[in-house]
């Protein structure tokens, strides 16, 4: 029997939850022993994890602003890193990662450089700041660091930007797995997705979303890990796999080196359904120049340490000391995913084309391929394809296609493990997006409701009035992403990366130096966000038309171009104008001191 508080019960309430889970799967698994069909397993994982979710969204509801807000700044550090890191595991970090690895090679390792390096960033130049200032929002403490509406409007117009960007990502990978395991049409998998996030989100705000989020990291980890260890074991790799990795890139050079690479003609790869690649690099290359694996982690760092729904986490901590904890456990939760994903992509590639294991496929027939109930079931996804460009009846290497999406997805059905490690795969694969998403929309209505609604239109609303206009947001901006989702514009993992640089474009160097630099004022930081947004926008634009680019920038890094032209605005107008007024300086100096009462009130 749990007695006393939730909050000193938490180790008790996730370790019964998890043996709960852990219990569904066995149940699961016998289930399919009985005949239960692949996919009655499937909508019943994730059937069953998003009632939980909702349950616990449903019992966290609140009516009071603080709580709805930072989660009534008690989350404990521990708790507070999980709950982070299943809100920065997304659907990218989950599903797509690993395929960007298996299709292009440890080039795309920068990414996880850059994502766990951004948070050396967080711990050391702006969470336990941001936490001893005290805001709700990020645009809360830009505004109140630099004075006036207009700074404020201009970091929500930044945060909505790259929030959700971010956002038609998550939904994105929601209606993917959503259609997968539900049998349902993407178009439709998208809104189904969306649902089941603002189940967790729209009647707790952040103390909802933050117990959900412990629960959610719970089911990605284990499905994401499991499987891991599972097929290593099958193919002889070893249980731990990590500490065999070498060895098992080593196998792959010598399997492409037997298969070789072959150049489809554009008339071939015309045939290839949208959205589908085959493997035409060395899985040990790194994909692109020097440059460009430094600069795209570059990104990815100050990217991270500017997205509005990572700073949010750390508002929810009891105190500065606290926080700066929370992102060391966070690093933790994170990096235990993170070090997988590199072996998840490995153990997927030997699956298929090694002859001498019994799950590989190139050099049978093409119409044995065609044959087997796991190319089938993909295949009608859109997810997978072969075709037989040379004549000669034998699958190559060049003639197998797969999307990004179906690595992680369709391995545990490839390896021959059973059906029950799919379903549980796509479980995981929904916590991971919808633990994003449900951040995300988060950071993003209550940017609008506490920043633009009440702190510009109408200061004296209401705290009731307050978290009504929240949650009819959470549902506006909520339909809006899935319906961008829905059209497909642009992969997930790249839609990802765009957030990231327009995150950074506009919000990294107004964030740093409104911390760290007293001559900085609301002109200077104004002039920062639009003039850095906009050049970042500017030169992705141009790329995506045909713009050569220049200094190696590409179309997933230009946050460099967009933020050097933020810092270059910024100490230019700041200098040029008047600085800020002594209560401001002293307020900054206050700020950085790791003990002592907030800067801003609990009611603000």
């Amino acid at each position: 029997m749990i007695k006393g508080k939730f909050i000193d019960n938490l180790p008790k309430v996730y370790g019964i939850y998890t043996g709960g889970f852990i219990g569904f799967i066995i149940l699961m698994a016998i289930a399919e022993q009985m005949g239960m069909s692949a996919k009655a397993i499937g909508i019943s994982f994730v059937v069953f994890t998003i009632a939980i979710y909702a349950i616990i969204g449903w019992l966290s509801r609140t009516l009071q602003t603080d709580a709805y807000y930072v989660a009534g700044r008690e989350v404990p550090t521990v708790f507070n890193g999980m709950a982070t890191a299943a809100d920065w595991m997304s659907g990218a970090s989950f599903v797509a990662m690993a395929g960007g690895i298996y299709f292009k090679g440890y080039g795309y390792m920068a990414l996880l450089v850059g994502w766990t390096g951004g948070y050396i960033l967080v711990s050391t130049l702006l969470a336990p700041y941001l936490r001893k200032f005290g805001c709700y929002t990020v645009p809360d403490f830009v505004g109140t660091r630099y004075g006036g509406n207009g700074a404020r409007l201009s970091a929500v117009l930044v945060l909505t930007v790259a929030s959700f960007t971010y956002v038609t990502a998550q939904i994105n990978a929601t209606g993917t797995i959503a259609a997968v395991a539900l049998d349902i049409p993407f178009e439709v998998a998208v809104y189904v997705g969306l649902v089941s996030i603002l189940l967790c989100s729209m009647l707790g705000g952040m103390r909802a979303v933050t117990w959900t989020q412990v629960a959610q990291y719970i089911v990605l980890i284990i499905a994401y890990l499991l499987p891991v260890f599972w097929i290593s074991n099958k193919m002889g790799a070893g249980f731990f796999p990590h500490l065999m990795l070498g060895d098992e890139v080593a196998r792959i050079a010598e399997l492409e080196g037997q298969f070789g690479f072959v150049k489809n003609s554009a008339a071939d790869l015309a045939t290839v359904p949208k959205g589908l690649a085959g493997i035409t690099k060395a899985h040990s290359s790194v994909n692109g120049t020097n440059w460009g694996f430094i600069s795209l982690a570059i990104c990815m760092m100050a990217g991270t340490a500017s997205l509005p729904h990572v700073m949010m986490r750390y508002f929810t901590t009891p105190s500065v000391k606290s926080a700066r904890r929370s992102v060391a456990w966070s690093l933790l939760f994170i990096f235990i995913l993170y070090s997988t994903a590199p072996m998840l992509a490995t153990l997927s590639k030997l699956s298929l084309i090694d002859p001498t294991l019994s799950t590989g496929i190139i050099g049978k027939s093409i119409a044995e391929v065609q044959a087997i109930d796991w190319y089938q079931n993909w295949n009608q996804a859109n997810l997978m394809f072969v075709s037989d460009f040379n004549g000669n009846g034998t699958l190559e290497l060049n003639e197998f296609f797969m999307g990004g999406k179906a690595v992680v997805l369709a391995t545990p059905e490839i390896a021959g493990l059973p059906y029950v490690i799919s379903g549980l795969v796509a479980a995981g694969g929904m916590a991971a997006a919808m633990s994003t998403a449900d951040g995300l929309i988060l950071a993003i209505a209550n940017a609008l409701s506490h920043d633009l609604y009440y702190k510009i239109i109408d200061p004296k609303a209401e705290a009731a009035k307050r978290l009504i206009v929240a949650r009819v947001l959470l549902v506006i901006i909520g339909f809006a992403g899935a319906t961008i989702a829905a059209m497909g514009i642009q992969g997930i993992l790249g839609s990802v990366i765009w957030a990231f640089d327009f995150a950074m474009s506009g919000l990294f160097f107004p964030l740093v130096l409104g911390v760290w630099w007293k001559r900085a004022n609301g002109p200077g930081a104004v002039a920062g966000m639009l003039l850095g947004l906009a050049a970042g926008t500017w030169y992705l634009i141009w790329v995506r038309t045909g713009g050569a680019g220049f200094w190696g920038i590409t179309q997933l890094t230009f946050g460099i171009f967009g933020s050097l032209v933020s810092l270059v605005s910024m100490v230019v107008v700041s200098l040029l104008t008047k600085a800020p007024d002594r209560a401001t300086q002293d307020m900054i100096d206050e700020l950085r001191i790791p003990s002592g009462k907030t800067i801003l009130g609990k009611q603000h």
